[in-house]
């Protein structure tokens, strides 16, 4: 097996992308799928809706573990575990003939998801720093990016010929050709005498002091809430599409593709980026092309009312999609940076964060703001603004540490435990 520093940034993120994308998979392929799976389960929309938030509450859930365990066992042997039981769960959704056994395992999916985005974000840690690490994960970004805009295309596709369990067989496939991958590229980046003792003990304590650094809080969710915005328009596709834009399940690709298109722009830039542009300038970007999107979205949804059509109602997702991915890179490594010896445990709060609100908001939010265009989004225009509060309450606290840095201790707690 090869050194990680040896295998070259093209293999290593074609890889961790491919782990990246097989949790969007789950969510975004069976969104065209919801009438037929409701009609033969006998589901409403309500009941539809919950496949996506039962799935959210485990992986948020499983989040808190897959880190850790990676830091115990090793990033190769806990990827390989949760590619295993996602191949084993996504065949009983396939299998399922009511309601609950379709929701039980896609529990069981949202368990074992997350294993490759958030043992992956370790990965490209350990084997890359600095700049090489920002290039690295924006790399991956891109090709993650890709799977929100072609999962309901490809879900679409697959009803046009078959029904909606070859949709899941379709996942099955996907993380067994994954499991093949990781077994023949993927080197171990967390070598044994790295890692953490296997103690509940010594978990609850890591987990404790991170959850206690004010820091980490206000960059977690300064991320969570900003993707937030775009999330709320992901989990109600179905409504936005087919209910207020009047289009078919075949095209999703309205919605997806200009939003994936700016996410996967905004990687491109922010490797481009890496050791030219400082990240709080970045980041400042980021947040301006949200808010210009913000204020595009309300103003053509306020003018428009009931009649929102295509291009206009998703363009604005673009220029906010582009932002998000500016901003997500630098976040993300400055929490990572911060817990050298704990980056798994680090980076699985991190998605357990992103993941809490993503649940509120497709569990909650989404029934609630989608049967109107301007509610959806002033709903992105809030969350857009409470992830920019956040950024500039790190921004200040930042400015505090360099002006006394004689009581830095005083201020936050030791962000290396």
């Amino acid at each position: 097996m090869s050194a990680p520093h040896t295998i070259s940034n093209r293999r290593l993120a074609l890889l961790l992308g491919g782990l990246a994308m097989f949790g969007p998979f789950s969510i975004d392929t069976i969104f065209p799928a919801f009438p037929a799976i409701g009609a033969q389960l006998g589901a409403d929309k309500v009941a539809m809706q919950q496949t996506i938030s039962v799935y959210l509450l485990t992986y948020a859930l499983m989040s808190l573990v897959h880190g850790p365990l990676s830091d115990t066992f090793g990033r190769r042997r806990v990827i390989l575990g949760g590619l295993f039981v996602f191949l084993l769960a996504s065949v009983g959704c396939a299998l399922a003939t009511d309601m609950g056994t379709l929701l039980l395992f896609r529990g069981v999916q949202g368990l074992s998801a997350g294993v490759g985005f958030i043992v992956g974000r370790a990965v490209i840690r350990d084997a890359r720093d600095g700049d090489d690490a920002q290039r690295l994960m924006s790399q991956v970004s891109m090709i993650f990016g890709i799977a929100p805009a072609i999962a309901p295309i490809v879900g679409g596709w697959i009803l046009g010929w078959s029904a909606w369990p070859m949709i899941f067989w379709f996942l099955a496939g996907f993380s067994l050709l994954l499991i093949v991958a990781v077994v023949g590229w993927l080197p171990e980046t967390h070598p044994p005498e790295a890692r953490q003792p296997a103690s509940p003990r010594h978990l609850v304590r890591d987990y404790v002091g991170i959850v206690r650094n004010p820091r980490f809080l206000r960059l977690a969710l300064a991320g969570s809430l900003s993707f937030a915005g775009l999330f709320l328009y992901i989990a109600s596709a179905p409504a936005f599409v087919m209910d207020l834009l009047h289009l078919d399940e075949q095209q999703f690709a309205w919605l997806f593709l200009p939003t994936i298109g700016g996410m996967v722009l905004g990687a491109f830039l922010s490797g481009r980026a890496a050791g030219r542009i400082e990240g709080t300038r970045l980041v400042k970007l980021g947040y301006a092309c949200m808010a210009l999107a913000m204020v595009a979205n309300v103003g053509y949804n306020a003018w428009a009312g009931e009649d929102i059509e295509v291009p206009w109602a998703v363009l604005p997702m673009m220029l906010a999609a582009l932002g998000v991915a500016l901003v997500f890179p630098i976040l993300t490594l400055a929490i990572l940076d911060m817990y050298p010896r704990q980056r798994g445990a680090a980076s699985s709060l991190q998605a357990f964060s992103n993941l809490i609100v993503n649940a509120v908001v497709a569990g909650v939010l989404s029934p609630l703001l989608s049967h109107h265009g301007l509610h959806l989004a002033l709903g992105m225009a809030a969350f857009t603004l409470l992830g920019w509060l956040m950024w500039q309450w790190e921004a200040h606290a930042h400015r505090r540490r360099l002006a006394c840095p004689q009581n830095a201790a005083a201020l936050e707690p030791t962000d290396q435990l």
